[in-house]
């Protein structure tokens, strides 16, 4: 089966909006829990509903049955997966969003690793922002670690940032916010890290070309066996995203955290999020901030 975004007519499609059976809605949720592990209760029925209208529309079908019939073919796999993962993903993220946790990492997490690093062969570290939507949490990360290690010649950091919506990290890579958006970052981070529109693009920032290099981007699917991520982290902020999966997929998902992180590397995690399959390998150090122990 082949589709293209062109075909049929815009009258076969609005005549009537296509109406999503529970028969239909169950085989979405189990293909949705199966490639992403976000776990669709039947009250979420509207929502996906409504998220999916447009992909129906733009390929011109007239039932939920008839798209995930073609997201289930070969050519789907292919060419509308991605799609449907980004309408079905929530993405919700701030600058400086649980700042608590940015004032560990200075007063904290970086001092521990400045005094690892000043006497070892490891002057680079290593940060991954899971789960990273629109750039806010990679591109906070990178003022505060910028900003931290301007005092000590000789350190420097990267991070890796990913995120399984493809249209988010497109988003993440411009790096151009609105000015509602950059106001939790103060005055001074914003006047050293951030560029402000002009003319055309007033209204709006853009985060410095030095600190976007910083920031790598991927897409990475946490159902994955292997991240292949080869390289250990020494911090791992996963926060607020593991909500939205059930306790099995959460489990799974810190044992491959744990696994990923360098020995003594801290995970940071939403404040709901429980590490229940590896509390005993992770010492509470803050709210929401673990130490790995290995």
């Amino acid at each position: 089966m082949s589709l293209t975004e062109n075909q049929g007519t815009a009258r076969d499609w609005s005549a009537h909006s296509p109406i999503l059976s529970d028969r239909d809605f169950n085989r979405f949720s189990a293909f949705i829990y199966e490639v992403c592990g976000i776990k669709l209760s039947l009250v979420k029925k509207t929502m996906l509903s409504a998220r999916l209208q447009k992909r129906l529309r733009q390929l011109h079908l007239d039932s939920f049955s008839a798209y995930l019939d073609y997201v289930l073919s070969p050519d789907g796999q292919a060419a509308e997966l991605n799609h449907m993962i980004d309408v079905v993903s929530t993405n919700k993220t701030d600058f400086f969003r649980e700042a608590k946790h940015f004032d560990v990492m200075t007063s904290l997490v970086l001092p521990d690793y400045v005094q690892r690093m000043t006497h070892s062969s490891h002057k680079t570290l290593r940060v991954w922002s899971a789960g990273c939507s629109s750039g806010e949490e990679p591109y906070t990360l990178a003022m505060v670690l910028d900003d931290f290690f301007a005092k000590y010649p000789g350190l420097d950091y990267a991070i890796l940032a990913t995120d399984i919506c493809t249209e988010v990290l497109a988003k993440a890579e411009e790096a151009i916010y609105t000015d509602e958006v950059v106001a939790p970052v103060s005055p001074v981070l914003r006047n050293k890290y951030l560029m402000k529109g002009k003319g055309t693009h007033q209204g709006f920032h853009r985060v410095v070309p030095e600190l976007r290099r910083k920031v790598v981007f991927e897409r990475l699917n946490f159902m994955d066996r292997d991240f292949g991520i080869e390289q250990k982290m020494d911090l791992i902020f996963c926060r607020n995203v593991i909500i939205y999966f059930d306790r099995k997929t959460q489990c799974a998902l810190f044992e491959k955290f744990y696994r990923q992180l360098s020995s003594n590397g801290y995970l940071f995690t939403g404040h709901s999020e429980t590490l229940e399959s590896i509390g005993d390998r992770m010492e509470r150090v803050a709210a929401a901030v673990y130490r790995c122990r290995k």
